[in-house]
């Protein structure tokens, strides 16, 4: 009788989300809370067919070294940076990942951040929850306007491009910046595509959507800032290390900048006692982009069809790295 494929999953998913798509598979779970390839996933790796993996699980190559016979990576996010792409396309190994099917979810909750740091909503509340609303005050809680300011868009993707299109409605002027030139769509926004420098000096929200790489890893750090407007918010909804946090706490605690949202961070993540949090110009949440109903479990959905289709020797429906599959 033929043994069933290994699958390691590195986090559980609800039943109702995976149905009857791992039938046929022994799936091993990790239950103690350690984070990659560790405990009892470590032990089944050298047998394992397939890996379901998360953002922020690493998978270098010394992990690659003892999965001998791996045939697939499957991760529930867009990014892949977490895994070394290299490594498993010398070995022929297809990594999937959920590209497109976030973007609105994560547009929405980079507007929400935006939104509640421009119009100080957590300062307000507190004030509210805690006495400090003594009545209506014409120069309290004031905020940023939105029409008439300038969106500074870091990354024009399909992310990037569905905030540029929201804060557009807002009655925003859109700058952007993107690898690529994006005629139609400035056209389509009344926006304009500048470089790097144009858009932090311009920008009064600046909003990140880049990849990371070793280009952009770190690449708003100290200088960045410096030319930001001091009234300027920055947004991140994209990776954390795209950010320098010790240049990002010296830009808040100065006033070199006026306010920050973060849905990542570097580390991630972000230890409770670290200073970003004591600031009130600072709102944090952790990583929940996608964190709507309908995203995760659509998510998980083309994860495990990666998985499934990558073991069975497939193509998958999503792939990082397609060249595997070129002869």
């Amino acid at each position: 009788m033929n043994e069933r494929p290994i699958v390691l999953m590195t986090h559980p998913l609800p039943a109702e989300w995976i149905g009857n798509d791992l039938d046929g598979f022994e799936v091993i779970l990790e239950e103690g809370g350690a984070k990659g390839i560790q405990g009892k996933l470590q032990e089944y790796l050298p047998r394992a067919a397939g890996i379901l993996c998360l953002l922020d699980d690493p998978l270098p190559e010394s992990i690659l070294n003892s999965a001998q016979n791996l045939r697939v990576i499957s991760s529930m996010a867009v990014g892949v940076d977490n895994i070394d792409i290299a490594a498993c396309t010398r070995r022929g190994i297809p990594v999937g990942h959920t590209p497109g099917v976030l973007t609105d979810g994560t547009a929405d909750l980079t507007l929400a951040l935006l939104l509640s740091v421009s119009r100080l909503l957590t300062a307000a509340n507190n004030d509210a929850r805690e006495g400090r609303w003594a009545g209506w005050n014409p120069t309290g809680w004031l905020g940023a306007d939105f029409n008439g300011s300038t969106a500074g868009i870091l990354g024009m993707g399909k992310i990037g491009s569905a905030v540029a299109r929201r804060l557009a409605g807002f009655g925003c002027r859109i700058l952007f910046t993107n690898r690529s030139s994006k005629p139609e769509l400035a056209r389509e926004l009344n926006a304009e595509q500048v470089d790097l420098d144009t858009l932090l000096i311009e920008s009064d929200f600046l909003c990140l959507h880049i990849s990371l790489t070793d280009e952009t890893r770190g690449l708003i750090n100290g200088e960045a800032f410096q030319k930001m407007k001091s009234n300027a918010i920055l947004v991140n909804a994209a990776r954390g290390q795209v950010v320098d946090t010790k240049a990002l706490l010296d830009a808040l605690q100065t006033g070199q900048i006026r306010a920050a949202g973060l849905d990542v961070t570097d580390p991630e993540p972000l230890p409770p006692d670290h200073p970003l949090y004591q600031l009130d110009n600072c709102l944090i949440t952790p990583h929940i982009g996608s964190a709507t109903y309908g995203t995760r479990r659509r998510m998980a959905q083309i994860a495990l069809n990666n998985l499934r289709y990558g073991i069975l020797g497939k193509k998958l429906e999503h792939c990082a790295n397609p060249e595997v599959y070129i002869p």
